[in-house]
């Protein structure tokens, strides 16, 4: 059980930092053994699930005043965003992309995206500030979810945050909320796929779901934490330093993994 909240924690912890949870997960299991797709998934729904209880108040007000022209723009953007996932997702397991089994994919991954950030901060400084959401941004942000997807070590929010901006959000904060809220359908929906994927194979019962439970929770816990915590970040700080984390933190597997 020891092992179950620990990866509870990592996800809890890396899911909404730009420095990729599904890659942390990857890593740690290398060494804790290996869980299961529906395991993963779900603790990453753990972690979406504080992202429901911090927005709360911003997810009542889009569903209680549909009828604002500016809410029911930003939904439309938001299921855009989430149609694309969707969509670049079925297409991923149809060609039957899987996650590594090695390291080196996801080492390699951490020290591209890190010299990425610094290359969507200086592009973004360069840039006149602005939160507003275009359809570009819905576009690219559904786009970077799927790169994400199919390259772990990309990083979720990473993927996210950084599309937006390069496509004319520069705005940290408003990035990271559209990005935040676009993540709750993604991976509500992609554990749903799992269990009934798990269902239709007749996996269910050999699911471990004390554990999947445990680690469903920490994650929800720890994530609460972080985002709120990289919430207050973003106001006044650029994601350089996780961009300098993500280039050690990777050399480092490539030269001792």
């Amino acid at each position: 059980m020891f092992d179950v909240i620990l990866l509870g924690l990592i996800e809890g912890i890396t899911e909404f930092l730009p420095i990729s949870s599904t890659g942390h997960l990857l890593i740690a299991e290398h060494w804790l053994g290996r869980r299961s797709d529906l395991f993963n998934v779900a603790i990453q729904a753990g972690a979406i699930t504080a992202v429901v209880v911090i927005y709360w108040r911003r997810l009542w007000e889009l569903a209680l005043h549909m009828n604002r022209p500016e809410n029911r723009d930003y939904v439309l953007k938001l299921l855009t965003a989430f149609v694309i996932t969707v969509i670049g997702g079925l297409t991923a397991k149809k060609m039957g992309l899987e996650l590594p089994d090695t390291i080196a994919p996801v080492a390699i991954a951490l020290v591209v995206g890190g010299f990425v950030i610094f290359a969507v901060e200086w592009y973004a400084a360069k840039l006149p500030p602005s939160d507003k959401l275009t359809w570009g941004v819905a576009f690219w942000v559904g786009v970077g979810q799927v790169v994400a997807a199919i390259f772990p070590g990309t990083s979720r929010s990473a993927a996210t945050i950084f599309a937006a901006m390069l496509a004319g959000m520069t705005s940290r904060p408003a990035a990271a909320e559209f990005s935040f809220l676009v993540g709750i359908p993604t991976m509500f929906a992609a554990t749903a796929y799992e269990v009934y994927d798990l269902y239709k194979s007749g996996g269910m019962a050999d699911e471990n779901w004390q554990e999947l439970g445990v680690g469903f929770v920490v994650s929800a816990i720890v994530a609460f934490i972080a985002v709120k915590w990289l919430l207050r970040y973003v106001q006044t700080h650029r994601f350089t330093p996780f961009a300098w984390y993500r280039i050690v933190f990777g050399a480092a597997l490539l030269a001792f993994a």
